[in-house]
């Protein structure tokens, strides 16, 4: 029997479950506090993030996360937010059991599978599976434009954030990305209200995010402002209450 992940609430009012992806929470929800006036925000810490546990099998792995939330979800069918590889372990609990919750916002997902053949989304998983494959190893231009591209630019000559060499460390030997593949169209004949948003900072994610709307019949938001980590966008927060509450 696993140990539970943690699951640290704040707030009044329906819950609204946080997913972050390959940053921590702190980092991937600011800008969401104005949120606690009326919501719950019940933010996940997946596996390898304390105070939950250690990975299972010592990586980061969204078969397990999808196991974790469907703990999580049980039967109170929160809304569910999720960000980066953190939408991965959602989709494939949700596609399971789409009763399970009440709405979805997904956030600047790797979801390769939706856009397979457009050469910016290529490049993106090559890159992406190269640090998860590699690690603190890769070739260093290639880190340095996967982190770019992940909203972390680090200049040329410049020593690597300690917040990004730990990020690369806890993703390297995870499971890749592409191996995701949830049956988005259960979600979508089930009629699951769904939220795609992005940053509009790279084009690769905006065709994800494109795509991955029209399967699920999906609301569309750009929100420019914060790179990947959109939460922290002027606007972000008002638009995705706007959702939660027509949801």
């Amino acid at each position: 029997m696993r140990a539970a992940v943690t699951v640290i609430r704040e707030g009044t009012g329906p819950d609204v479950v946080l997913v972050h992806g390959g940053a921590g929470p702190r980092t991937t929800w600011a800008g969401l506090e104005s949120l606690r006036a009326r919501w719950t925000l019940a933010s996940v810490h997946r596996r390898g993030f304390p105070p939950s546990p250690p990975p299972v099998g010592g990586r980061q792995d969204f078969e397990v996360d999808a196991d974790d939330l469907a703990v999580v979800f049980g039967d109170s069918r929160p809304h569910v937010v999720a960000h980066s590889y953190g939408t991965l372990g959602v989709l494939v609990a949700a596609s399971r059991r789409p009763d399970s919750v009440h709405s979805l916002t997904i956030i600047e997902p790797p979801l390769y599978f939706v856009a397979p053949d457009d050469p910016d989304v290529i490049r993106l998983r090559q890159l992406g599976d190269a640090v998860l494959t590699d690690g603190l190893a890769i070739d260093a231009a290639e880190l340095r434009e996967f982190l770019s591209l992940s909203g972390v630019p680090v200049p040329d000559g410049q020593p690597l954030p300690d917040a990004a060499v730990a990020a690369v460390r806890r993703a390297h030997g995870g499971r890749l990305p592409g191996e995701a593949l949830p049956q988005l169209e259960v979600l979508r004949a089930k009629g699951v209200p769904a939220l795609v948003a992005s940053g509009g900072h790279l084009p690769a994610l905006e065709r994800i995010c494109d795509a991955l709307a029209d399967v699920l019949d999906a609301e569309r938001a750009i929100v420019p402002g914060a790179g990947h980590f959109v939460p922290a966008a002027p606007g972000f927060a008002a638009r995705l209450e706007r959702f939660l509450a027509s949801a």
